[in-house]
Parts: C-alpha cells; sequence; structure tokens
C-alpha cells in the first residue's frame, strides 16, 4: 500500500437544531469489518501517538473533537493530513508507518480497527517497517 491509498471519507451528516448527528456503518462508510474501537484523548501538547505501522489491520481515523495531523509513510513517500471535523474520517490502509501529532486542546481521535488487538500485527521500529516494506516488492 501508498500513502496515496489513503483517503478521507465523508461521514453522513443529519444537522439539526438540536444538534448534528453523525453515523457509521461497517462496509457502507467504513470500508471493513469492525474488530475494535477505541479513542485516544487528553494529549499533552507536543506529544505524539501512533508512531507504528500494521500488517494486516486497517484503521478509520475521526477527529471527534478538536483538531491533529496524521502523518503517513510508506517507506518511500509522506503525507501530512489534518483531521478537524466530525464528519470525515480517514482510511489507512495496512502497511503503513503512521504518526499523529499537532493535537489541539481538547482534541479526541476515534480509531475504528479492522483487527482485534494482536501484538505481532504491529512494527514498532522504523528500520524494521522498512525491511518489512522490501519484503512485500
Amino acid at each position: 500500500m501508498k500513502v496515496s491509498d489513503a483517503k478521507i471519507i465523508e461521514i453522513p451528516k443529519i444537522t439539526d437544531r438540536r444538534g448534528n448527528l453523525s453515523v457509521v456503518e461497517e462496509f457502507k462508510e467504513i470500508p471493513f469489518k469492525i474488530a475494535r474501537a477505541y479513542w485516544v484523548y487528553d494529549v499533552p501538547g507536543g506529544e505524539s501517538r501512533g508512531g507504528h505501522a500494521h500488517k494486516e489491520l486497517k484503521q478509520f481515523v475521526i477527529a471527534l473533537s478538536g483538531s491533529f495531523t496524521v502523518t503517513l509513510d510508506d517507506g518511500t513517500d509522506k503525507r501530512t493530513i489534518l483531521l478537524n471535523h466530525p464528519y470525515q474520517g480517514l482510511v489507512i490502509e495496512t502497511g503503513i508507518w503512521r504518526t499523529l501529532d499537532d493535537f489541539s486542546s481538547g482534541a479526541v481521535c476515534l480509531v475504528l480497527a479492522s483487527e482485534v488487538y494482536k501484538e505481532e500485527d504491529y512494527i514498532y521500529d522504523y528500520e524494521e517497517f522498512l525491511k518489512y516494506k522490501k519484503c512485500l516488492k
């Protein structure tokens, strides 16, 4: 996979004077079966999250509140995407190194994942990631 494969998907937004509502469903807005959901919040200023890649897992990342940047790296190219709308999500395919940075105060990052947590699916070392990518070619 390449960073160019990452795409922003518009999530349906139902506007109501009482407050807006958005909803996602697997295989509709989310292009995979959802096996796990988690969220990141209260990230101190200057801190990063992520800093790894996955061999199998795909992710759909949403800024539920506030904003943050997602930097994607496929071993050749890099791409940085600002997430700052709760009605948009970013699809991250397998084999992409990702880092989340620049969290605004009060930012909440929701991640919908295609797999349950499996330690062996993670690549935490960037040099190992580059070796893994070369093996796939």
